[in-house]
């Protein structure tokens, strides 16, 4: 069987340096928020270009702290509306209701999956003060068009790079905001991932990263000092110092990723099967390929019977979750397609030019 991602494979030429790590860890005694916090929080602004880097505990404790630290900062109020896509993992939305905030859904494109900036426009009413952006399945979103709306009607720009760690720092848009934050998660799967949960925050915005240091600390910056109502949501100190050893090769595991969509969308050649866009610039790290077939159950049986493990991301969009009941009559109809037709195909660094052949030609003998 071909997994559909390997963690053992992507973790096990690192075995010798986390053992060190932890070692290294043990034997300095400082186990929250010490030297490999540091570390990497300095590591991963600078990899990112970002002036300030807060890590925490998850990606989805990562965007709640975001919006929380707007709120301490008057720039949002409970009740207001975020724009967010309807197609998009329920933490993206989760995120929003988490911090009293109201999420606004709008259509993605169906080509490339993330929010349709021509649609948002018709879901700004007084109470909108934001925009929360999400690089879906590792796909920039298209934040020039974003940013210049979020100007236009002075909105805030939030960014759920939850599954797209390097695709943004090379591509920052014209009108770039530098007072936005960026969301990242390092769940085990991702592109940079660590061995349990993690996250973290990258910003431009001094004030807001000030507030968000201490939030994510019992809204304390000094100990027994409470300036805001904070929680407890810090990155590891171990798992901090996994990532330090990963980071370095995250840029070649993406390119690695690159080279294996390119393959996909060159040879795999399928009336039945509709292959995602990407025009092959620096704009996606494909943390998933994603296709899509009318007979979703029919293609992911014929692949495992042929040996090729794929997964549905995401089987239900969230406004049919039961969670969401008061939705459940709203009509999405592009989310509702994409999320009836979409498998995900193995795509990682470790998978072999012979295992990508082999994915080819089972798909195209289908």
């Amino acid at each position: 069987m071909i997994p559909f991602l390997d963690l053992k494979k992507i973790n096990k030429p690192y075995e010798t340096a986390f053992q060190e790590k932890l070692k290294s860890v043990l034997d300095n005694g400082w186990y929250i928020l010490g030297k490999e916090v540091e570390t990497f929080e300095k590591a991963f602004a600078e990899y990112c270009q970002s002036k300030f880097c807060i890590g925490v505990g998850n990606g989805f404790d990562a965007l709640v702290l975001i919006f929380k630290g707007y709120i301490e900062l008057g720039k949002l109020k409970k009740g207001d509306e975020v724009i967010v896509p309807a197609n998009t993992y329920i933490a993206s939305i989760l995120a929003i209701l988490q911090a009293d905030l109201v999420p606004v859904l709008v259509e993605p494109r169906l080509e490339t999956y993330n929010i349709n900036p021509e649609l948002i426009p018709e879901k700004i009413t007084p109470k909108t003060k934001a925009i929360l952006a999400v690089h879906l399945y590792g796909q920039l979103a298209e934040m020039n068009k974003i940013n210049e709306l979020a100007e236009k009607h002075s909105l805030i720009v939030v960014e759920d790079a939850a599954q797209s760690h390097g695709v943004e720092k090379n591509l920052k848009s014209k009108i770039y905001n530098l007072k936005s934050a960026i969301a990242y998660s390092f769940y085990p799967g991702k592109n940079l991932g660590c061995l349990g949960d993690g996250g973290a925050i990258t910003t431009n915005d001094e004030a807001l990263a000030k507030v968000l240091f201490s939030l994510r600390n019992y809204g304390s910056e000094k100990k027994y000092h409470n300036e805001f109502v904070g929680v407890n949501s810090r990155l590891d100190e171990l798992q901090a110092g996994f990532l330090n050893l990963k980071l370095p090769n995250l840029d070649s595991d993406n390119e690695k990723r690159r080279a294996i969509a390119e393959r996909y969308l060159k040879e795999i050649k399928n009336h039945k099967i509709v292959l995602p866009f990407w025009d092959f610039s620096n704009n996606h790290v494909f943390h998933l390929f994603v296709i899509r077939t009318e007979n979703r159950e029919k293609l992911q049986e014929y692949l495992t019977q042929n040996n090729i493990q794929t997964v549905i991301h995401y089987p239900i969009p969230p406004h049919k979750q039961k969670a969401f009941s008061q939705w459940n009559n709203l009509s999405f109809p592009i989310t509702e397609k994409i999320h009836k037709e979409a498998l995900s195909l193995p795509i990682s660094p470790v998978l072999t030019e012979s295992e990508v052949d082999y994915i080819i030609e089972i798909l195209n003998q289908y």
